[in-house]
């Protein structure tokens, strides 16, 4: 039987790792993009050798019906989803005193608004699957709070923490939810506090194993969260 995986902002960093795994696992695999075509296209032809069935389509993953208007396109070429991965974010490292509504309102939209609207749109195609799992992306700035990244989005992550459990026992047995919680990935999102090698050194030291995860990382363990190798695992949040 076949197997579907979709990526929110599948076209870039960590997105694209786990695009990148889960078509190399014989997953068929529909991923998005907000404004990048040619980096979507890109993908495409990375996984174009594994032999399965892949394809994109454009979302903003705030705006409900331009959601609504993506599920339209999904569901119309595929008949469920086993695995759903919200990955799709934005960065904020604005301080608090500097912090607009406009810019929070943004963070908030993207980052935890966009997982409710993704996750509420395309709940019946992962409904129609017979095994379904979702995975989302949230941060360790949502565990702790972070000296980087903006309350905005602090915020944004501590909520799809939230939204995480509460839907693992909401939408239990049929649907398993988890999350990981990432601190500093090598994605263009970062790449600005690792440019020299003293930044980098700085940054590493910030973590026990004194090194920088790699979206390839990331990507493993949402590969472990959304098969059946953890059947039995749900509403967790791994750091």
């Amino acid at each position: 039987m076949s197997v579907y995986a979709m990526v929110t902002g599948g076209d870039r960093g960590i997105g694209r790792a786990i695009v990148r795994r889960f078509a190399s696992a014989g997953f068929h695999v529909v991923f998005t993009y907000h404004s990048r075509a040619d980096l979507a296209e890109e993908v495409l032809r990375e996984v174009g050798g594994f032999g399965v069935e892949a394809f994109y389509v454009r979302m903003d993953v705030s705006d409900p019906a331009s959601v609504e208007e993506a599920y339209r396109a999904v569901s119309s070429r595929i008949p469920y989803l086993n695995v759903l991965v919200n990955n799709a974010g934005i960065l904020s490292t604005t301080p608090f005193r500097e912090l607009t509504l406009e810019e929070w309102s943004r963070v908030i939209a993207v980052d935890l608004t966009g997982v409710f609207l993704v996750t509420k749109t395309f709940l019946p195609l992962l409904e129609k699957a017979p095994w379904a799992s979702i995975v989302n992306i949230a941060s360790i700035a949502g565990q702790t709070g972070n000296v980087v990244a903006s309350a905005a989005y602090c915020a944004a992550k501590a909520g799809v923490i939230g939204l995480t459990k509460r839907l693992a026992v909401e939408l239990a047995p049929r649907i398993r939810v988890n999350a990981v919680a990432p601190s500093f990935v090598e994605t263009d999102l970062v790449r600005h506090f690792i440019d020299t090698p003293e930044k980098r050194a700085r940054v590493a030291a910030l973590h026990p194993l004194n090194d920088i995860a790699k979206p390839e990382d990331v990507a493993e363990a949402v590969f472990f969260l959304a098969t059946p190798s953890s059947r039995f695992i749900t509403g967790q949040v791994l750091g």
